[in-house]
């Protein structure tokens, strides 16, 4: 979260009493950090009168006296607001925390406070890294979107972080739109650490035609990592989780510039060459291989592909084309069959759904269901579980390392 006022000339408010800020916080969301075993980053909302906030953090206790060493940070403070819609954001990171640690948090100001939330810190490497994976939200948020999140984290409850794989909403410049994904989340965004993809629907006209403006929401409402490639802070990151890499990608900004795919194509080249970690997870919101036919990501699959390859990158997170396909592309010139190598998925947690054209690379295949996934990495194995809405297992595989070879894929239904 860069501090900065941000005027909304150019955006569509939805000024009305139900999502007017007030001095109470709101929107409180906690996102993943460049350090998630010793930091926690936090940001919320609320009226414009409140100038300053701060939060404040303490080791979970068993009873309500939190008083005995109580940490307070003051949060940096974004002004956020045009005609109709007064707010400000804030933002604070807890750092010097201990690992495989609860604490509990609270964020407030002008003496209005939220709740505790109680969270932990990631652990350490060899712990089981569970993560829950959510496609396209983008419509429909409130009244549809909702049940696949709550059934989500009924499921996995304490998963280290969620990925959301862009288009978390449709209009990215409509602050109503805004307020759906954080009513249907609820406390949700506040306990589990969300890993924040960028999308097309983030992004706006820019004088040219393209959808190249970020919508001012991003960095306000969010504090993500600030360690990505040149001038896509916070919409291209990454993290390390009990020896998995998590890595984020602006796939917006690739297919829109060679200069934009330039940036992320030497940045990833380096980050993934100097890896200590044993697995690699990436998410990029517009997929490598299409689900529909008349989609065709060539930047993506032409030229970030043989990175992946050449970095036997083990599992690719996407969005968009609102339909499931999961399924293995044969490294070229090393292997033929499509049960080893790097697992490509697509899926979709909103109502919004398209048709699939199904192709040779396509193990599993869905449509017209909304979807969500549990991940479970431990040891030599990844564990891929795919949910319907209802908490119905559709899918389910598992990536086996193999010394000196490519993982090996073994179906589970």
């Amino acid at each position: 979260m860069k501090k900065i006022n941000v005027l909304l000339g150019c955006i569509t408010l939805a000024a009305t009493a139900k999502l007017a800020a007030q001095v109470t916080p709101d929107r409180i969301v906690l996102n993943v950090t460049a350090n998630p075993a010793t930091s926690l980053a936090v940001t919320w909302r609320t009226g414009n009168e409140v100038k300053e906030a701060v939060g404040e953090i303490v080791v979970a206790a068993d009873g309500p006296d939190l008083a005995k060493e109580l940490q307070q940070v003051k949060a940096v403070t974004t002004p956020f607001g045009g005609d109709s819609l007064h707010a400000a954001y804030h933002s604070v990171v807890f750092r010097g925390l201990q690992p495989k640690t609860k604490y509990m948090y609270r964020v407030g100001g002008s003496g209005q406070w939220s709740e505790w939330f109680q969270v932990q810190t990631a652990g350490v490497v060899g712990d089981t890294v569970k993560l829950i994976y959510m496609g396209d939200a983008q419509n429909n948020i409130k009244s549809l979107w909702s049940r696949t999140i709550r059934q989500a984290f009924m499921q996995m409850p304490d998963a280290n972080l969620m990925i959301h794989a862009g288009d978390l909403v449709n209009r990215g410049q409509r602050d109503e739109e805004w307020g759906e994904f954080f009513y249907a989340g609820s406390f949700i965004h506040s306990v589990i650490p969300g890993m924040m993809v960028v999308g097309n629907h983030e992004h706006s006209r820019d004088s040219a035609g393209e959808f190249s403006l970020l919508t001012p929401h991003w960095q306000a409402q969010f504090t993500l990592p600030e360690n990505g490639a040149p001038g896509v802070e916070e919409t291209c990151y990454f993290t390390d989780i009990q020896g998995v890499r998590f890595i984020a990608l602006n796939s917006q900004a690739i297919n829109l510039t060679k200069a934009g795919a330039d940036r992320q194509y030497y940045w990833l080249d380096s980050l993934l060459s100097h890896n200590p970690n044993k697995w690699t997870c990436i998410s990029f919101h517009h997929p490598v291989f299409s689900a529909k036919a008349s989609r065709d990501n060539e930047t993506l699959r032409k030229r970030f592909k043989p990175l992946f390859d050449k970095h036997r990158v083990d599992l690719i997170l996407q969005g968009h084309d609102h339909a499931y396909a999961r399924g293995i592309q044969p490294v070229e010139g090393l292997v033929k069959d499509t049960t080893s190598g790097t697992m490509y998925v697509i899926s979709v947690s909103g109502p919004k759904m398209y048709e699939l054209n199904k192709e040779p690379w396509m193990k599993r295949t869905a449509m017209n269901t909304q979807l969500f996934q549990l991940v479970r990495i431990a040891g030599d194995t990844l564990l891929f579980e795919t949910y319907t809405t209802t908490g119905k297992l559709f899918d389910a595989f598992k990536l086996v390392k193999q010394k000196g070879k490519l993982n090996k894929c073994i179906e589970m239904k």
